[in-house]
């Protein structure tokens, strides 16, 4: 039976179908915040972001407390982009960002087939349909909320295919657009250094900055520009027993699935389902130790999840496609656990690392990555079932582990294949 849906999904209508699928479910999805807003129903990020660009456009001051934190967290790149998107009006700003989004989706499937297979051209259209499929939820949740991670994905998968084709300028300035939406992205320069993508490094900070300062310029002036970027790093840059960041309240609920957040509601007895007021603490600890004990673990795991990712890596001389495939996957997995705020639509990240795992188990190769993949499955499958239990308990990041552990001895092993064959060939 799977045998025959194989064949009839790899027919050369195969690809118009699964086309003309992706353009309806795109479609489906893009209209239903559209008619939120015609019907009147809450706007979710929408509203902020059209609030924000009227701002922008009206040279008022976009990073202000209120009620406590930032209404807007992003930086100012993204807004000065918001204040154009405003000029068609708020229902106008939303057909743009759901139309963005759906490109974005759509590169990103691509993308994430041409680093899994190696090819411009992919016969296999499994590697298409199963990594969405996979990321459903996650996918909807960045159209539903009007979120940017899917638009960040693309922009990371496009700079590791411009790094594939040693284009390191673009990989860099890719990165950098990504960093200047929403921050986070911009730890993958760590990547860069020790990989000595110089080109690549410099042309992110350079790209960063003109992002930052030279482009807000003409708008705000250089010295508000200046300050914009002052006061974003004094709010967004914090972390402390009360919460990361803006996001005092839902830092370390289950919302939240870092490694900062999980680490901070098992360890420490903090509200794990914090709301407005009234409010009922709910605790998951299975410990209560102090702020800098939990930072101290916290800091031993990233330490110790980057040091056996360096391990892994292959020498320069070894790697292959393939092998920087696994690579890519892996970085985008430690970002999404590192980075102190990662929510539900970050995981469509995990499209990647579920493309590579396709592609994998199709050609016979991937063993660890099925095993490790099944089980991490599993563990998303129960956020499906007890949405706010599983979460609670931090289910979305450990299966982002196991995934991570599965394409660790999945790159050991293509390291090892590569040092046989040297040695073969020497």
């Amino acid at each position: 039976m799977l045998g025959a849906l194989n064949k009839r999904l790899n027919r050369a209508h195969g690809l118009h179908t699964l086309l003309l699928i992706f353009i309806v479910v795109a479609t489906v999805f893009s209209a239903l915040p559209l008619l939120h807003y015609f019907r009147g129903g809450h706007l979710f990020d929408y509203k902020l972001w059209y609030d924000t660009g009227r701002q922008m456009l009206a040279g008022q001051e976009i990073f202000f407390v209120r009620s406590g934190k930032y209404d807007f967290m992003y930086p100012l790149p993204c807004a000065l982009f918001l204040g154009g998107a405003s000029l068609l009006g708020q229902g106008g700003l939303i057909f743009l960002l759901v139309a963005i989004n759906s490109v974005a989706w759509f590169c990103s499937v691509k993308l994430s087939a041409i680093l899994a297979t190696g090819h411009q051209r992919t016969t296999n259209l499994w590697v298409y349909v199963v990594p969405s499929l996979l990321v459903i939820v996650y996918i909807w949740s960045t159209y539903h909320l009007g979120q940017p991670n899917l638009v960040l994905l693309a922009l990371m998968l496009g700079a590791f295919v411009a790094l594939r084709a040693e284009r390191e300028i673009i990989a860099g300035g890719l990165i950098a657009i990504a960093a200047a939406i929403k921050a986070f992205p911009v730890i993958a320069i760590v990547y860069l250094l020790y990989r000595r993508c110089w080109t690549a490094a410099a042309s992110l900070v350079v790209a960063l900055l003109l992002l930052l300062l030279i482009l807000p310029a003409p708008f705000r002036g250089f010295e508000r520009a200046w300050r914009d970027l002052e006061k974003w790093s004094a709010g967004m840059l914090k972390y402390s027993e009360v919460g990361v960041a803006q996001r005092p309240k839902r830092s370390y609920t289950w919302k939240n699935q870092s490694l900062i957040g999980v680490s901070n509601r098992l360890l420490r007895r903090v509200d794990a389902d914090a709301a407005f007021a009234p409010d009922t603490p709910v605790y998951v600890n299975f410990a209560d130790l102090r702020f800098s004990a939990v930072n101290a673990i916290v800091i031993g795991i990233a330490l110790a999840l980057g040091s056996v990712f360096v391990a892994v890596m292959p020498q320069r001389a070894l790697r292959t496609a393939e092998s920087d495939a696994i690579e890519f996957a892996l970085l985008l997995l430690l970002v999404l656990m590192i980075t102190p705020l990662s929510f539900g639509y970050f995981f469509c990240w995990l499209m990647l690392p579920f493309a590579i795992a396709a592609q994998r188990v199709l050609a016979g190769k991937g063993s660890a990555i099925l095993w490790w993949g099944l089980l991490a499955l599993a563990l998303l499958a129960l956020g499906l079932i007890f949405p706010r239990g599983a979460q609670l308990y931090g289910n979305t990041f450990f299966a982002t582990l196991l995934l991570f552990i599965g394409f660790l001895i999945e790159l050991l092993h293509a390291k090892r294949a590569g040092q046989r064959l040297s040695a073969a060939l020497a």
